[in-house]
């Protein structure tokens, strides 16, 4: 038996549902896979099918005997409120959560997101996940996340199986993705499937909508920082059907109003832009193309002008080979860009133009051998173009491009192996070939690269390999197994082994837009970890939906890039005599406690974890921390969310979040130096110092009006908590022999927030 579970009122496709069949011979179950598919295989006997997922009346339909290959595409109806408990009931008998092999994993919907309060009102998907145990950022305002002790170019992040590399607005105050064109988002922070590589540290899989197949429908809200309008609809109902999605700041509109001529001048504005056309070509074929396009523009119009943006899209088929196999192919194109310059009258006038652009095609299969037993293969390719830097203006000058090119094969098999031990076993590899054309320096000790030691320059010519990394090192196993220890819980664990060829050079806190990328190469290697988790997973029997989880991990990584003390990182050609390459570690545990339904919902997180890293070279200019252990930029021991939602009554509900982080390391000058009577601090421990924790509570309120607008309002930072973004050091004006301590906080007060929200 093989088809597609989809919501009855939109057309979407829902993953995660459970199909059951039961008969007097047989029973046996399965989850919808990630384009709500799913293959059971059952005896040519009279049965039932039952399918059900959280939230939607349950689906039950009767099977005479004699039909065991048949398609049966189900169409769920979302559930009203009182009758979801005994939907939830339903949906707990099975505990899925305790019987699957997959451990570190969160999956969230659209629903969920918006649920939560978030600054300005703005729904954010990053922010969310940032909530979870295990996820942080290094503070307020900060461009990415930090999964497990991972940096944050360690995330492969996908939108619709596009990789984006920069997932913020407004240098990391907003995520670039919209929720109301977002379906669900899953992040893997351990015990990746073998089909995803690349990065060291998580997987955040993005999936847009595919639109309302049904009717036409329009949603939408206006806030204090911006609006959006989502616009779906079928184009052949039940066949094909489209979403365009739309969403831009306005604060730059309101500026010329200030009477500051300053302020007039000046512009900080973001605007994004999703689409997807989906068509079902028979009932074992359909296509899907998709398309992000979004910018962020921040200057002042006599001194600087600065954007950055991502653009992806996606063409992708899917094919019903039969009843036991199941075919996907994706091609891909990612684009992000960024440039710096100043305007065009300016003296001198320049313009810096960097990009990263990714050509990728996959191509799965999974076969569905019976309800115990399921096997995954493919092969992938990505080929990458790096732009460093071009500048044009005043004076020309261009970093040289470099080439490359990630092939990739998987194979995963997910068996039941009894009624307790349930087994995961994947195997990637992966190589890598940094190409040309391009010159390359060659240099007295290869280890160590410095300016002062090139002894000779070779090129190469456009596609030749200019270094390649094809060998075991490119072996990634995976492996996870689940044993129920009884119908409520169950213990975990899981080993992956992941490879890492592009790396975001920075000296930065946080990651900026415009950090640069580099490929591995003849002087940069490639980066691997290896992470063990064990865990425990338990249901409890009340009607409340109540769970508890628990994980503890530990990684090893090699081949870190970091950079040497007093490295100059902008514009360098060759950046390789910058950087030094060393270890790390990574080790903690978290535990999460959840409630899944009734009015009141949410979870409780917390995490306990360590980040080190360790460079240490033969020399004082090749060692970092002279040659010990010292923590990572991001590294916090404790990390605690509340988060929760009330529906209070049928037109209110309250939302709230309470998050507490101990500081975050950071470099305290040891002694100062002197310059012609300029004072200035001198550093030479790594990150041996702490910024105070931070703490905040965040309150939303959320007004129904009617059935298809409401009114959401609140508080960022409700009780006014001036948490520490960072602190710097520099000489007093008045006493230059001084040199002061100076602590920099984002949000010092309570910020409040409003949007209207609305649906057609």
């Amino acid at each position: 038996m093989v088809g597609t579970v989809v919501d009855n009122s939109n057309g979407e496709v829902l993953t995660g549902v459970v199909v059951a069949w039961e008969s007097p011979s047989k029973k046996t179950s399965i989850l919808t896979n990630t384009y709500g598919l799913y293959s059971l295989s059952i005896p040519a006997e009279a049965g039932t099918i039952r399918v059900q997922i959280l939230g939607y009346t349950p689906f039950t339909q009767s099977i005479k005997a004699g039909r065991e290959a048949i398609k049966l595409n189900v169409r769920l109806k979302e559930e009203s409120f009182e009758l979801g408990e005994v939907a939830v009931q339903g949906q707990r008998k099975l505990d899925n959560n305790v019987k699957t092999t997959e451990m570190s994993v969160s999956t969230l919907s659209s629903k969920e997101i918006k649920k939560i309060p978030q600054l300005l009102g703005e729904t954010d998907i990053v922010r969310t996940l940032t909530l979870l145990p295990g996820v942080s950022t290094v503070g307020e305002a900060s461009n990415g996340f930090n999964v497990r002790g991972g940096n944050a170019d360690q995330n492969l992040i996908l939108l619709d199986e596009a990789p984006v590399y920069s997932s913020s607005h407004l240098f990391g105050f907003f995520s670039i993705f919209n929720a109301d064109a977002v379906r669900d988002v899953t992040l893997y922070k351990g015990g990746m499937p073998s089909n995803y590589g690349g990065r060291l540290s998580s997987v955040l899989d993005v999936r847009q909508k595919e639109g309302n197949s049904e009717r036409y429908a329009a949603q939408g809200g206006i806030g204090l920082l911006s609006s959006r309008l989502t616009v779906e609809g079928p184009l052949v109902k039940q066949k094909a059907s489209f979403m365009v999605s739309g969403r831009r700041s306005y604060f730059d509109l309101f500026l010329p109003y200030t009477g500051n001529l300053e302020l007039q001048n000046t512009k900080i504005y973001f605007y994004d832009l999703n689409a997807k056309v989906n068509a079902t070509l028979s009932d074992k074929d359909r296509v899907f193309a998709s398309m992000y396009f979004g910018r962020d523009q921040f200057g002042a119009q006599d001194l600087f002008d600065f954007g950055w943006g991502n653009w992806t899209s996606t063409l992708r088929w899917n094919r019903i080979v039969n009843t036991k196999l199941f075919f996907n192919a994706t091609a891909v194109y990612s684009d992000y860009t960024y440039s710096l310059g100043t305007p065009e009258d300016a003296i001198p006038s320049f313009k810096l133009d960097s990009r990263i652009q990714n050509t990728v095609t996959n191509l799965g299969w999974t076969y569905y051998a019976n309800a115990r037993h399921k096997i995954d293969w493919g092969v992938q390719n990505t080929y990458y173009v790096f732009s460093p830097g071009q500048i044009t203006g005043a004076f020309d000058i261009e970093l040289r491009q470099e080439f490359a090119t990630e092939p990739a094969i998987f194979v995963s098999d997910d068996i039941k192996v009894s009624d307790k031990l349930s087994i995961t076993a994947g195997l990637r590899y992966s190589g890598f070939a940094n190409l040309g054309k391009r010159r390359v320096f060659s240099y007295a000790d290869p280890l160590y690269p410095s300016p002062t030691t090139i002894t000779d320059t070779a090129f190469f010519e456009s596609g030749e390999i200019v270094k390649s990394f094809v060998n075991l090192g490119g072996l990634e196993p995976r492996f996870a197994l689940n044993y129920e220890l009884g119908p409520k819980s169950s213990l975990k664990a899981s080993y992956n082994r992941s490879r890492q060829y592009i790396h975001l050079i920075s000296n930065n806190t946080t990651a900026t837009p415009v950090n640069v990328w580099r490929p591995a190469g003849p002087y940069i290697d490639p980066a691997t970890v290896n992470q063990i988790a064990v865990g425990a997973v338990r249901n409890f029997n009340d009607d409340n939906g109540i769970r508890i989880s628990w994980e503890a991990y530990y990684k090893s990584f090699q081949n870190l890039i970091d950079y040497r003390d007093g490295a100059d990182l902008v514009f360098t050609d060759d950046i390789e005599t910058e950087l030094l390459s060393g270890g790390g570690r990574a080790y903690g545990t978290e535990l999460l406690l959840e409630k899944k339904t009734g009015k009141l919902t949410g979870w409780i997180g917390y995490s306990l974890g360590r980040t080190e890293r360790l460079v240490d070279g033969p020399t004082r200019t090749t060692r970092i921390n002279n040659g010990e252990w010292y923590p990572a930029n991001w590294d916090k021991l404790h990390d605690v969310s509340v988060v929760f939602t009330w529906t209070m009554t049928k037109k209110w509900d309250l939302g709230g979040t309470w998050i507490y982080q101990s500081g975050r390391p950071i470099t305290y000058p040891d002694a100062r130096g002197e310059f012609e009577g300029i004072y200035y601090p001198v550093y030479t421990n790594r990150n041996a110092a702490r910024t105070p924790a931070t703490h905040r509570l965040d309150l939303s309120f959320t007004r129904s009006v009617g059935k298809r607008a409401s009114w959401n309002f609140g508080v960022y930072n409700a009780y006014g908590r001036r948490n520490p973004y960072s602190i710097f050091f520099r000489a007093d004006f008045e006493n230059p022999t001084n040199v002061s301590a100076y602590r920099l906080s984002i949000f010092g007060s309570a910020v409040p927030f409003f949007t209207y929200n609305f649906s057609l």
